[in-house]
């Protein structure tokens, strides 16, 4: 597993790529669109509310993804408990709702602007294709790194002089000093963690976009209400993040690498946009283009991951499958978070 750190630093560099591009449009003509200055556009005031959504939305997104990692001083979060299960599902209805009810509707509102030329744009739905091959590309990156690691391992177990004990494959490595088992407890491991990497993926894209949008805002009235929609959505969607580093079973760099990541997103996307107030345009057509494009992205991974390796996952798993009354409640506990996400789409 040794590409793992360092498939999380191509991700910080994708990250700093966004945001280099997503800077360009200062340097472009505007949309001529008029912007109506009423008593929402406040630029101190923005600036307070701004303070308290940076300080708000990193304590949720602390709190949120390290409940489930607290789960040995919490025995009834552990994740062979059923309160675990069901908290789980609550925040994958919640992510499920999030790239359908918040991330696809930016996409469409953004590609369908009134700022973009009507050729090509509002000829054919990007919106509906980008999502469509970003679900795609997500299933082939699950398929090819199970593939991978699979292959990996055979590889050093033959290197490494694998030896048979109780029908399990036992490999030495020497680097780590220590043994790992391919048995079907190895092989739901590198599943697990391949999901947390590819989910919390998916969460940086669209959280970096979220903060930059706030932060170059000064309408102090969509930033307050985006404050609790933010703050709830980055708890839930954090518990859901949380539960499948957990699940992952990573060692403490690598949880609080991937902790500190998606905490920080929004928040330091909040600081960038505060930064390029003078110089970014959320009506510049190259803006639109490309968050709208990374929107779009971001919620055919999301979907993806919630309704294949977060929801069909645990309720075709044997688990839910042997007990219908835990599966029940589950299922009520979808509902209930892909419901409350989804009224929160409301205000943000």
């Amino acid at each position: 597993m040794k590409s793992l750190p360092k498939s999380l630093s191509n991700v910080a560099v994708f990250v700093l790529f966004i945001i280099i591009i997503v800077i360009a449009p200062s340097a472009l003509a505007q949309c001529e669109e008029e912007m109506v200055a009423n008593r929402c556009h406040d630029k101190r005031e923005s600036m307070k509310l701004k303070a308290i959504a940076f300080v708000a939305i990193l304590v949720s997104s602390m709190v949120g993804v390290c409940l489930p990692l607290f789960s040995s001083h919490v025995p009834s979060l552990s994740p062979d408990r059923d309160l675990f299960t069901v908290v789980k599902a609550f925040a994958s209805g919640v992510i499920l709702a999030t790239g359908y009810m918040h991330v696809l509707p930016d996409s469409f509102n953004d590609l369908m602007s009134d700022c973009l030329p009507e050729n090509p744009w509002k000829k054919f739905p990007f919106t509906t294709f980008v999502a469509m091959l970003s679900a795609l590309f997500t299933l082939m990156v699950d398929s090819f790194a199970m593939s991978v690691y699979k292959k990996r391992c055979s590889r050093a177990s033959e290197m490494d002089g694998g030896r048979q004990e109780n029908g399990n494959v036992t490999i030495e490595n020497s680097e780590h000093g220590r043994a790992l088992e391919l048995n079907g407890a190895s092989s739901q491991l590198l599943r697990h963690r391949v999901i947390a990497q590819v989910l919390e993926l998916g969460i940086v894209v669209h959280s970096v976009v979220i903060g930059l949008a706030m932060g170059a805002s000064d309408n102090q009235c969509t930033i307050r209400s985006l404050i609790a929609a933010l703050c709830f959505h980055q708890m839930f969607e954090g518990m859901g993040l949380g539960g499948c580093i957990l699940q992952a079973n990573y060692k403490f760099r690598m949880k609080a690498i991937m902790v500190f990541l998606f905490s920080v997103t929004t928040p330091l996307g909040i600081i960038l946009g505060v930064g390029l107030t003078k110089v970014y345009s959320e009506t510049s057509p190259t803006a639109l283009i490309v968050v709208g494009l990374l929107n779009a992205s971001s919620a055919g991974l999301l979907n993806y991951m919630a309704l294949v390796d977060l929801l069909a996952a645990d309720f075709l798993g044997p688990k839910l499958q042997k007990n219908m009354m835990l599966q029940a409640w589950s299922y009520v506990a979808v509902l209930l978070g892909s419901g409350f996400m989804s009224l929160m789409a409301k205000w943000a």
